[in-house]
């Protein structure tokens, strides 16, 4: 997956729009599920604890099914992508440990996969305006430079390939 610059503003707007939808979406069919089968098949002790839950999870499914239909729209084009970057990012901290050892000595794969980690986040992070933890991020960066230059390797974020976490 590659690094692509994002429109903040578009971005933001979409999926406040996406999440406003989906909430709402939720919120009013799981309501109108619930009730409608609580009148067509009510309990005699008043008890619907079965008919809500159910409604809540047919919704669910529902609106996941609706995401997951219109996912390559133009609208959720930048949603998507920054769902999927997420996904991507999250592979690679699951195997942060090995990859920062690996890369302490040397592995290309470990140091560029890394590199990737960090260029996404920092993506991320502005998108989100999280600007808290860039300065650490930084301190990490700072840190994989110094290995790259060790080592004499020139990371390319756009060089990771979710492949190469196969060995860590």
């Amino acid at each position: 997956m590659q690094l692509i610059e994002v429109n903040k503003a578009r971005y933001n707007r979409h999926v406040k729009i996406v999440f406003a939808a989906c909430a709402i979406g939720l919120a009013i069919g799981s309501l109108s599920l619930s009730q409608l089968l609580i009148a067509l098949f009510p309990d005699e002790s008043g008890r619907h604890f079965h008919w809500n839950l159910l409604g809540v999870v047919v919704t669910a499914i529902t609106v996941v099914w609706f995401l997951n239909k219109f996912r390559q729209h133009e609208f959720m084009r930048e949603v998507t992508y920054v769902w999927e970057l997420k996904q991507a990012l999250n592979k690679i901290h699951r195997k942060m440990r090995a990859l920062e050892t690996a890369a302490s000595g040397g592995n290309i794969n470990a140091l560029v996969a890394m590199q990737y980690s960090y260029a996404g986040s920092r993506l991320l992070w502005q998108l989100d305006d999280n600007t808290l933890t860039l300065d650490e991020l930084a301190i990490k960066q700072a840190e994989l430079d110094r290995l790259a230059e060790k080592f004499n390797v020139t990371l390319k974020a756009n060089d990771y390939d979710e492949s190469m976490l196969k060995p860590f």
